[in-house]
C-alpha cells in the first residue's frame, strides 16, 4: 500500500475576507469566498474599452459604500459566464494581482454588475485552488483589521 504524501500547508481564508487589488490601487474591497463560483468577479461598470502599445485595454468604475474608484487593466478575454440565477452574461474577463492577506497572484476577474449582491467581490475556485484552504465557519481570517474590528 502506497501512502500518499501529505501535502503543504495551505493558509486558510474564512468565507468572506478583504482582498486588495494592487495592479489596479484597490483596497480593502470586501469579497465573498465561493467555492461553488468557477470564476473571480469584481462590481464594475465598464466605461471604456481602448488600445494602448498594441494591448486591448479595459477601463472601469468599482463602486462600494458610496465611494466610486476607477481602474484599467488589460482585457484577457470576453466570455459568457452564468451566473448563480442560471443565466449567462458576456462579460469582460481582466487578469490582475490579488491580495488575500499577506499572498498575492494573479488573477482572472470577470467584470460584472453586483449591485444587488452584498459583497462588491467574488473569489471563486479557480483563484483559490492549490493556494488557500477555506474554513466556511469563520470570517476575516486573513483581514486581521476586520479582526479586530470585532473584538471591539
Amino acid at each position: 500500500m502506497t501512502i500518499a504524501k501529505t501535502p503543504k500547508q495551505l493558509p486558510v481564508v474564512g468565507w468572506r475576507e478583504l482582498i486588495d487589488l494592487p495592479g489596479i490601487a484597490l483596497s480593502a474591497i470586501p469579497a465573498k469566498i465561493d467555492t461553488g463560483a468557477r470564476t473571480s468577479s469584481l462590481h464594475a461598470r465598464v466605461l471604456d474599452r481602448f488600445e494602448r502599445d498594441g494591448h486591448t485595454f479595459v477601463r472601469f468604475a468599482v463602486d462600494w459604500d458610496e465611494i466610486a474608484h476607477e481602474g484599467e487593466a488589460i482585457e484577457v478575454d470576453t466570455r459568457g459566464i452564468t451566473s448563480s440565477n442560471g443565466e449567462t452574461q458576456t462579460r469582460y474577463v481582466i487578469k490582475t494581482p490579488l491580495r488575500i492577506g499577506t499572498h498575492e497572484f494573479r488573477a482572472e476577474l470577470s467584470l460584472a454588475d453586483r449591485s444587488d449582491m452584498k459583497f462588491p467581490m467574488l473569489i471563486g475556485r479557480t483563484a483559490l485552488r492549490r493556494r488557500f484552504v477555506v474554513d466556511s465557519g469563520h470570517s476575516w481570517l486573513q483581514s486581521p483589521e476586520m479582526q479586530r474590528k470585532r473584538k471591539r
